[in-house]
């Protein structure tokens, strides 16, 4: 076997030669520049490549326990400038490219962000599959392969337009496909009785699953893992030549169409019964396609289903992938003859869920007619798990209908549905949260019943985030300066190393610096902002941003009304206590959440007013960078000075762009929302600015009866606010006046007298640094690293195995 791993700007060179003219098959005086990226990133591929061959080994030859990541998003962000770092090849890459008349930079703009993912959901589930390459835990991401990702944003009449993201036009050369290692999986059809439970599913259609996977490597380790994806594919019989002989060309491909339909994009529209099918077909496409290939290889070194569990660990990301519960017990019974008994025992021990929220409406159900017609055999086993569960909950509250109903899988009503969190906390051996505050909540109000049922299966783990990605990638400059104070690169792996900084936020010269750097950092938002947008933002200004998904839990509504209140007092005159910000916002909301969708259109309104106003914009500037991603991110979070993390309290689960934004030295206006309070705890209430309403407060202000109207009748600028944004969309201001679901009137006061407060610190520029160089310094527990290491040790129970071992 031939080594692609030579470490010198020679053996690179040659390398990169060798794949532009054997794989892309052109030479270099007439490759494009995509010949050229594809060719480079190619060659760093093949050094991974190398690695993962020697993983792949140590984990044949140790059999250990492994970690499959069931999630429905991977939210991976560009790999060539990932892969550049992870395999040491930066600068031998660039010295070779300078040889052959190329430049890095440039080819590095072609890379292509995997569109896999849209929100925090995604990132953490990347941010994990890094750390666990990073520690040596045996693991494999498991994903859809979506043609179109989510969608790309772009905005017309200052609302928001979905525009397909083809972001696999030009290849991935990421990635390795095996359509000769396809799954069948099935939907529809019948169910026939065999013996006892066992009985014989009949589908009514099948579609393939055709794998590919891509490269997760480890930094500062061999370990190289994989992301496993699958893509829909209709089965070779499916095209109808007949029809097609016959002129009718789109009834010929009709079921081809309807098959492939299923992993064109990530999250279709649910607001009909035809997009709602399309995402439960989804789900049970992507866990019978990671099932099948995890049952594969289980059986490569062992075949006693007993040692099922003690070999794999299934964790759940949300209930997207649920369903996976259901169909291995349908695998294990119906299929390789199992009693109903072992085989449950089996699957408890080999599921673990993680809850992502405490909304009610976002803890998916399913209609049972929809599940029977899609999924027949699934529901029948829903049903039995179901009655023998509440049997035993039976025999622990005698008499007790109210708790019968409280816990069922099936929710009764004028429409059965199935409560596919309680199918998780049920079919698993472990539930956890993801901030103290989410998990405490979770087993004190959303699962309740279940905490008291199983106390011990409920855990807290707090998520985490990528050093590498979102300090080292993102944020070079202050890396740099944190790895010249520390004396080396190491802290990246180990971030508790960055509490070494705190003495250096007493040392004038190194605040110095730190603002050096932010301020250069802005400079790069402000051009990528110019560029894109055409508004011209100051780099001495504060940078206020709010980056996430388009939520009113999350009151981007409250940052807007803040964002008008600013603009009215610039306009009297009253700039004493106003300080030069730029307000940047950036996230998508879903297709059909048209709530979300007119708060946004406001947004850009106001930021058009602001922007336009020649007596306002000296002071005030506001955008809308479109089509948020991972690499959005890393121009915004670098130059950010300010994190709203302004969420509802006790809406939020966790958040992480809080924690991304600490970690580069923003400072933090909040409530005390997910992880938030862990934040706050740990940076010292003196550097993060707090404001509105408590859980406790909530709680008491919707039990005594809120009239959102009286805060609009008492408060002379909230008034004046609304009536403002009243002209731009009276539904917004009707619906805060009548119902203000999360409270956003009532912590409007708080917030803007906290802005205020924000003003008068960033005034005072020692301070305020000091303040972001102990943000930085105090923010090593939010490393993903971490995160892994409390999953390794309370949940998963696996050991490390080293590539090299």
């Amino acid at each position: 076997m031939t080594s692609h791993s030579g470490d010198t700007p020679g053996d690179f060179g040659r390398d990169l030669l060798s794949n532009l003219y054997y794989q892309r098959g052109t030479t270099l005086e007439s490759a494009s520049s995509q010949d050229a990226y594809h060719s480079l990133a190619l060659t760093v591929r093949d050094r991974l490549v190398d690695r993962y061959i020697r993983t792949a080994a140590a984990h044949y030859r140790a059999n250990p326990r492994f970690i499959y990541y069931l999630s429905a998003e991977y939210m991976l962000g560009k790999q060539l400038d990932q892969n550049l770092l992870y395999s040491g090849t930066e600068e031998c890459a660039r010295r070779a490219l300078d040889g052959l008349g190329l430049s890095l930079p440039d080819l590095v703009a072609l890379d292509i962000e995997p569109g896999l993912g849209n929100g925090g959901l995604g990132r953490l589930a990347a941010c994990l599959l890094d750390a666990m390459a990073t520690q040596d835990i045996p693991a494999v991401g498991y994903g859809i392969r979506y043609d179109f990702g989510i969608f790309k944003q772009a905005f017309q009449d200052g609302g928001q337009v979905e525009r397909p993201d083809d972001w696999a036009f030009y290849g991935n050369p990421w990635e390795f496909h095996a359509s000769d290692d396809q799954q069948t999986v099935g939907f529809y059809g019948h169910v026939e009785p065999l013996e006892g439970v066992r009985k014989s599913w009949v589908p009514g259609e099948i579609v393939l699953g055709e794998p590919s996977h891509m490269l997760v490597p480890g930094h500062g380790t061999s370990t190289v893992n994989i992301i496993r994806l699958w893509r829909a594919r209709a089965s070779r019989e499916s095209f109808d030549l007949s029809r097609f002989g016959a002129g009718q060309y789109g009834e010929a491909v009709e079921e081809i169409v309807r098959s492939e339909n299923i992993s064109k994009v990530l999250y279709p529209d649910d607001s009909t019964e035809l997009g709602r099918e399309l995402r439960l077909k989804q789900q049970h496409f992507l866990v019978t396609c990671a099932l099948r290939d995890i049952v594969r290889r289980f059986r490569l070194r062992n075949s006693d289903w007993d040692a099922f569990a003690g070999k794999v660990v299934i964790q759940l990301n949300d209930t997207h992938p649920v369903m996976a519960i259901a169909e291995l017990m349908r695998m294990l019974v119906d299929e390789e003859g199992l009693e109903w008994d072992r085989a449950w025992a089996i699957t408890r021990r080999t599921f673990a869920y993680t809850c992502h929220t405490l909304l009610p409406e976002a803890l998916e159900t399913w209609p049972v007619a929809l599940v029977r017609r899609l999924l027949p055999r699934h529901m029948e086993i829903i049903f039995l798990i179901n009655h023998l569960f509440l049997r035993e909950v039976a025999a622990r509250y005698p008499g007790d209908d109210a708790k019968l109903r409280e816990l069922s899988i099936i929710q009764e009503g004028a429409e059965q549905r199935v409560r596919m969190a309680h199918l998780a906390v049920v079919g698993s051996s472990a539930v956890n949260g993801v901030a103290e505050l989410h998990s405490r909540l979770l087993a004190a109000t959303t699962l309740h019943g279940f905490a008291e049922l199983w106390p011990g299966r409920f855990h807290n783990v707090t998520n985490g985030i990528s050093p590498r990605r979102f300090m080292r990638l993102a944020n070079p400059r202050l890396s740099g300066l944190i790895t010249e104070r520390l004396g080396d690169a190491g802290w990246l792996t180990d971030l508790d190393r960055l509490s070494q900084l705190e003495s250096a936020a007493d040392d004038p010269g190194f605040r110095e610096r730190w603002r050096a750097v932010k301020r250069l950092n802005r400079e790069d938002l402000a051009a990528e902002v110019l560029a894109v947008t055409g508004v011209v933002l100051d780099p001495d200004a504060l940078c206020d941003v709010m980056i996430k998904r388009f939520h009113e839990y999350k009151r981007q509504l409250l940052r807007v009304l803040h964002v008008v209140a600013l603009y009215h007092r610039i306009r009297r005159g009253e700039v004493a206590d106003v300080v030069p910000r730029s307000i940047v916002f950036g996230g998508k909301a879903a297709p059909g959440y048209y709530a979300a969708k007119r708060i946004m259109r406001l947004a850009n309104s106001v930021a058009d007013l602001v922007n336009e106003d020649p007596a306002v914009s000296p002071y005030l500037r506001m955008v809308f960078l479109p089509d948020y991603n991972v690499s959005r991110a890393q121009v915004i979070i670098p130059a950010a000075d300010l994190s709203e993390q302004i969420s509802l309290a006790g809406k939020e689960a966790s958040g992480t762009s809080n924690m991304k934004l600490a970690l580069n030295g923003a400072l933090t206006i909040g409530t005390l929302d997910g992880a938030n309070v862990e934040i706050r705890d740990r940076v010292g209430a003196e550097h993060f600015f707090l404001f509105g309403l408590d859980i406790t407060g909530v709680t008491a202000l919707e039990k005594r009866g809120y009239v959102p109207r009286m805060y609009y009748d008492r408060d002379t600028e909230l008034r004046e606010v609304l009536d403002t944004v009243a002209g731009y969309d009276k539904e917004i201001v009707d619906d805060l006046l009548d119902r203000d679901e999360y409270l956003t009137l009532a912590d409007y006061r708080g917030y803007v007298d906290c802005q205020d407060e924000v003003a008068r610190a960033w005034r005072d520029q020692e301070s305020w640094t000091r303040s972001s160089i102990l943000n930085t310094a105090r923010s090593g527990f939010f490393s993903a690293d971490r995160t892994v290491r409390d999953y390794c040790r309370d949940i998963w129970h696996v050991t490390p195995v080293r590539a090299d071992s």
